[in-house]
Formats: structure tokens, sequence, C-alpha cells
């Protein structure tokens, strides 16, 4: 579904007139926020299958900080593989499986080779560390050891959808919970609806939601067991 039918459904269970754009007037404007606001507080509430994303990058010789391209501000690292190109690379030849670390580790350990006088030592990074964001507002990483060589990764990530702006913009998620969020949103602001109460619209916005993601776990069980060291 996209931007404007997701409007105009929150319109019709309004009794608001439909629309042609989303910036037909300044209450579809308002609508078109509060559906962006349903969807981010959506997009929060579970890793959806279908927001898993696959990064690839270069990683150069001795350097230590890498962006991870279109990957936005704040992606959820499921994991990353470095190591050599090639017919052996998903085989695991030759490659490493990144470990996350701190930021406090990461820095403790760059410390003890300076305090000590040592170059930092080169080889097949691994671990990995968040480090900021760059001038684009992606993600940035820093990895040790150094890289000796150039090697490529590739990062598993789940990456939210940008907000939606123009009319034909596709929502990634599933639409129940945003549609029916996005209408308790709306409701909360004008007052009424006519029939049916705030409360029973964030009731039903809040069974479609976990609907949504007993369906979307189904396809991933493992991430809702707990497995204990």
């Amino acid at each position: 579904m996209n931007y404007l039918d997701l409007v105009n459904n929150v319109l019709r269970r309004l009794r608001e007139t439909e629309v042609t754009s989303v910036q037909s007037n300044a209450y579809s404007k308002l609508i078109g926020d509060l559906v962006n606001d349903a969807k981010n507080l959506v997009e929060s509430s579970w890793d959806w299958s279908m927001q898993r994303k696959l990064i690839g990058f270069f990683v150069s010789t001795q350097t230590q900080d890498f962006v991870l391209l279109g990957s936005g501000e704040a992606p959820k690292i499921q994991s990353i593989i470095i190591g050599y190109e090639g017919e052996d690379f998903l085989g695991g030849k030759g490659t490493n499986f990144l470990t996350y670390i701190d930021q406090v580790s990461m820095e403790k350990k760059v410390r003890m080779e300076r305090s000590q006088n040592v170059p930092a030592p080169l080889g097949l990074p691994l671990y990995y560390t968040l480090n900021g964001i760059d001038s684009n507002r992606d993600t940035q990483i820093s990895v040790y050891p150094v890289p000796d060589t150039g090697y490529f990764a590739y990062a598993q990530v789940f990456k939210a959808q940008a907000d939606l702006v123009n009319d034909t913009d596709k929502l990634e998620i599933p639409v129940m919970p945003v549609l029916h969020l996005a209408v308790a949103f709306a409701s909360r602001e004008r007052g009424e609806t006519g029939g049916t109460s705030t409360q029973e619209y964030f009731t039903m916005a809040n069974k479609y939601l976990s609907d949504a993601i007993a369906l979307d776990a189904a396809n991933a069980p493992e991430k809702t067991i707990f497995y204990t060291p």
C-alpha cells in the first residue's frame, strides 16, 4: 500500500473526504504526518524480516574506520562477515564474523598499544564497534586489528524505511498496524470519530501489531527463543 492509499484509508475511517494527493490540504498533510509517526513506532517494535538488508563494503588496507553506506543513522546490525572475495568467501575459508565490542573496550586496546609504544597489529579484523555517523548520516564502524590488506565485508542489518514523502511511496512493513495506529493518533488529535473511542482504536492497533509480529516471527523463530550460556 502506498502513502496516498494509507492517508485515504485513515480519512475514510474518520468520515472525511478522500484526497488526490497527501499534499492536497492542511488536514491531509496532518494525516500524512501521523501515518509516518505510526510507521516509525511500528518499525521500532520488531525486527521486521522485510527490512533486513545486506550492505557490502570494501575494507581498505591499514584503515580502521568504515562507513556502512546506505545504512542510515540507527540500523540494527545483526552480523558482519569479512574476508577475501571469491568462491570461498561464503564457505568460511579465510573469513571472520566480527564480534561486537563497546567503544571503551576498543579504546583500551588502542591505548594499550600506544602506551607500550608498539604498532597496532595488522591482520584480518576480529572485532568492531560503532563510531558515530558520517556527513550523510550513515553509520560508521571501527574494526580491530587494523586490516593488513584489502578485504570485502557484508553487514546484515535491519534498517528502518525513510519517512514516506511521495504519494507513490510504498510501505515496507505490515499495513494494518500502521493504518490503525494512525487512525488512533488522528482520533486522539480531533477528540472524536463518531462512534469508536480513541482507546478502542489503540486497542485495535495493538492487536494488529501483535498479530503481525507473531506472523513475522514464524519466519525466524530463533528470534523469540532465549538461550542461556
